[in-house]
């Protein structure tokens, strides 16, 4: 087995690497093989970065990232970007170490995606300066050809925009520390197991259907799991319990999760009506919240504010945008609801109190477009609150 190396490396690195692939070769473990080049290769361009010459000055890499392989597109200073190639990954991770310490600087980016961040903090901690974009439609002129390379090519040319000094071109992705991205899977863990409950739960609920009986949801529940085993026939209890068990053992598995997300807000105060857990789950979604600097910027990332269509004399105001984190809008939908109860003294609750009070006789449209409206103004109060700009009591808050 031979390595290609894309720039010109050392006779001492080649030689190095093809004992490492002899000796690994004997045992027949190619995983080996590939763990003992990736230590020595990030290790020699490490110790080789300041001494040895540069041979390439800035350079632009554009990347479109699979589970297994990477394709990415080669740009160089004042060049026209070079024809994407395709790569396994242990092999890119090898190529873009050795290209990095070669370089006086590297410019890379990549879509936000499946894979995660993990490519981000290893092209960060080999010295490039990586940024990860929103997915967007790389086919502007609707052309419908699109492909890995000429997604790949189209992102090349928009980073050297960005580069250049076009910060619109792309939307950046704010990339959670390992501790801010570990607490914010708990929470959207437990939504996955939530809604995978409530899916069995509801092919529970069509078996019994078939049969021409209506039942609950929460068929699943000890109360009416104990009345339905005395009402419904044998043999639909027998396909009920494999239904049951698989809800229970869901069930359990989240409150596990609750008890570990109930301890990261317990040491500070909250207002009533806003639970641990929606608390944790809008934290862990807005990740800090001290890096928008206007409240403007806080109502757009949660995708609660108004579309507009204006052109000359015509304007048109649209439904809300929609484009911001939709686990943030879900979690302060369901706080502005609850606050409507539980915090009289809020501003926004007298506010909208002739429409969301339980005793208001408004239209379920009206409804609906009022808490929207109040959920977008609870985001910037809690931007407000947590980045000292104003006090619970000035907000009318009762806290726990």
């Amino acid at each position: 087995m031979k390595i290609l190396f894309f720039c010109d490396a050392q006779q001492e690195l080649r030689a190095t690497v093809d004992d490492m692939i002899e000796e690994a070769g004997k045992r027949s473990d190619s995983r080996t093989t590939y763990q003992l080049m990736k230590q020595y290769i990030l290790k020699k361009v490490t110790e080789t970065k300041v001494s040895q010459p540069k041979q390439y000055g800035v350079v632009k890499l554009a990347q479109d990232v699979h589970a297994h392989s990477v394709v990415f597109c080669l740009q160089e200073e004042g060049q026209q970007p070079k024809a994407p190639r395709k790569m396994d990954w242990w092999k890119y991770e090898l190529w873009v170490g050795d290209l990095i310490g070669r370089s006086q600087k590297v410019h890379s980016c990549y879509e936000a995606g499946p894979t995660g961040f993990s490519l981000h903090r290893k092209l960060s901690e080999l010295g490039a300066e990586n940024i990860v974009v929103a997915p967007t439609r790389l086919d502007n002129q609707g052309k419908r050809v699109n492909n890995d390379n000429s997604d790949t090519r189209q992102l090349a040319v928009r980073l050297d925009r960005y580069v250049a000094g076009s910060k619109d071109t792309f939307s950046v992705v704010r990339v959670p520390t390992l501790d801010q991205e570990q607490r914010r899977v708990l929470t959207r863990q437990r939504k996955q197991l939530q809604q995978q409950r409530l899916s069995v739960a509801t092919q529970g609920r069509s078996l019994v259907l078939t049969q021409g009986i209506a039942i609950s949801n929460l068929w699943w529940n000890a109360r009416l799991w104990k009345q339905h085993q005395e009402t419904l026939p044998g043999w639909l209890i027998e396909h009920l319990k494999i239904f049951h068990r698989i809800i229970v053992a869901i069930d359990q598995e989240m409150e596990q999760l609750d008890s570990r997300i109930s301890l990261q807000n317990q040491d500070q105060p909250k207002p009533k009506g806003l639970g641990a857990h929606t608390l944790a789950v809008i934290e862990n979604e807005m990740v800090d919240w001290t890096r928008f600097s206007s409240w403007r910027k806080v109502g757009s990332y949660g995708g609660l504010v108004g579309g507009v269509s204006a052109s000359g004399q015509f304007h048109a105001d649209l439904n809300i945008t929609k484009a911001g984190n939709r686990r943030l809008r879900t979690a302060l939908i369901e706080a502005a609801w609850r606050l409507t109860r539980a915090q009289p003294d809020y501003w926004l609750v007298k506010k909208w109190k002739h429409i969301l009070s339980p005793a208001a006789k408004a239209h379920r449209r009206v409804r609906k477009k009022a808490i929207v409206a109040f959920a977008r103004a609870l985001l910037v109060d809690l931007w407000r609150w947590k980045t000292g700009r104003i006090s619970p009591e000035r907000l009318g808050w009762i806290m726990n």
